[in-house]
């Protein structure tokens, strides 16, 4: 990498602003948010951002692509909406608020956390999908701890961002859920399936484990009271440890995507790719940052920056196309150099981790941000490609835009990441927007940046644009933050 003192930031917070209303040109129309029978926001979309009728004929041509194609298939099952792609884009509303105070956007998120609450099933966790006609399932055995994971999304970051005490004890309940139906002692890891189904003693998932940090525990643990605030911590190193132990193999510095299947735990096999490798890194890091515990940091450091050296193609001379991410090696240890929009955002994001203490990442980020907003953006439509050709730079039209494993989380996630630590390299504040009950105000022990800390510069209170359906007389803070940590 160059010095320090030659690097400048190529993409600023302006652009992310920006970038962000290029995401709301998606997600901001009318048919992105309307429900019929079913509470849930759909589920399928065109690549134009409009819905479909799902027994048209003929269905949209990437529909048809992905239902003709044996690598996408399973993207599509038009008879169904997905808990988990409505809680994802709840959440993504979530983040439209917090970056630009629009109280719509936080009407949409509460509307988002309605139906997910008419989606708890008793006590037995949530229902993960739902019939057009308005039906959820009811096999509570094949439900999966991923799935059951992002159902808390959407709850997590209304939460996040309101501080809704009514809204605490369901998250409090579905968590507690999930950890005793799949956290077996006798394994000593989250199960995929619940641990009492005779079917769950197949493979094991790293995603069974990564997503409880990643989806909710994160985000929520910093703003939750005691005693669950320090429930929460054991339990979130308890899972730091598991990843570590079972699924890190150090010759490759990779994370396999399942443990105790030797066919599986091959390079070039799902889930061992420097998309889930590097996110189970950083969400360590940040575990350890929270918790206060070194061993995690001093791990997951290091190790972000050999895969990041390892996935950069840099720009070939004279070209126009910025350097970027790679998605993985293959099974022959070559580089695979096709472009998957959320492994690019999880690579971007732990760059700019590193970034905070170290800026001379942005020699990566310049060019690796650049070809997100350039190359993987929609500009004309809004949104990611799902995949991009790594030969041509081209979209692969087979993966559809938006299907039930492809909404918005990751999309937003990735702005806001980089908003944030694009003004901490530049040395700017940056604002950020919350919306408290009227008995609680913003300050620093109360409020903080999504997945970080910094310096409350300046609290604000303001009126919200429009009136907030919200059930505290919730009032709408600006805060001004600097120094991210």
């Amino acid at each position: 990498m160059k010095n320090i003192t030659n690097t400048k930031l190529a993409v600023s917070t302006s652009d992310w602003l920006k970038h962000l209303d290029n995401l709301l040109l998606f997600w901001d129309k009318k048919e992105a948010y309307a429900t019929g029978k079913s509470d849930l926001f759909p589920t399928y979309h065109c690549n134009t951002g409009e819905t479909f009728d799902i027994n048209a004929n003929p269905l949209p041509d990437e529909i048809v692509d992905a239902l003709n194609s044996e690598d996408t298939k399973g993207l599509i099952e038009l008879d169904k909406n997905f808990i988990r792609a409505h809680s994802r884009q709840t959440y993504a509303y979530g983040i439209a608020f917090h970056m630009t105070s629009k109280g719509k956007y936080l009407n949409l998120c509460k509307k988002g956390v309605d139906a997910l609450l008419k989606a708890i099933d008793g006590n037995y966790g949530m229902c993960v999908t739902q019939t057009l006609s308005g039906k959820w399932d009811n096999a509570r055995s094949d439900r999966t701890s991923q799935d059951l994971a992002y159902g808390l999304t959407g709850l997590g970051m209304y939460y996040f961002l309101t501080h809704d005490k009514t809204i605490l004890h369901r998250i409090i309940q579905l968590k507690d859920y999930i950890f005793n139906a799949y956290l077996s002692d006798r394994r000593g890891y989250l199960m995929w399936l619940p641990k009492n189904n005779p079917k769950s003693e197949g493979e094991v998932q790293i995603v069974a484990q990564l997503d409880q940090l990643y989806a909710y525990m994160l985000m929520l643990t910093p703003c939750l009271p005691e005693p669950y605030k320090s429930v929460w911590k054991k339990d979130m190193k308890r899972i730091a440890d598991i990843l570590i132990t079972h699924f890190y193999s150090e010759k490759y510095n990779m994370f396999w995507g399942t443990q105790n299947n030797m066919d599986r735990m091959q390079l070039g096999t799902d889930h061992t790719d420097f998309g889930h490798s590097v996110k189970t890194f950083w969400v360590i890091l940040k575990v350890g940052q929270l918790l206060g515990e070194p061993f995690y940091v001093h791990f997951a450091r290091p190790n972000i920056e050999k895969i990041l050296k390892d996935a950069f193609i840099p720009r070939v001379t004279g070209s126009a196309i910025p350097g970027s991410w790679a998605r993985r090696f293959d099974a022959n240890n070559e580089l695979d150099i096709d472009k998957e929009w959320w492994i690019l955002a999880e690579l971007d994001q732990a760059a700019e981790i590193l970034s905070i203490h170290d800026p001379f990442f942005y020699d990566y980020l310049n060019e690796t941000q650049k070809y997100w907003l350039e190359v993987m953006t929609d500009k004309k439509d809004g949104e990611i490609w799902h995949m991009v050709d790594g030969k041509t730079n081209e979209p692969v039209h087979r993966f559809p835009k938006i299907h039930n494993w492809k909404t918005s989380l990751h999309s937003f996630e990735h702005v806001l990441f980089s908003y944030m630590t694009a003004a901490n390299f530049a040395n700017e504040n940056f604002h950020l927007y919350y919306a408290l009950p009227e008995w609680e105000t913003a300050d620093q022990d109360n409020v903080a940046p999504y997945m970080f800390f910094a310096n409350v510069v300046k609290v604000e209170k303001q009126k919200s644009d429009i009136q907030l359906e919200l059930p505290d007389n919730n009032e709408v803070y600006k805060v001004t933050f600097n120094n991210l940590h």
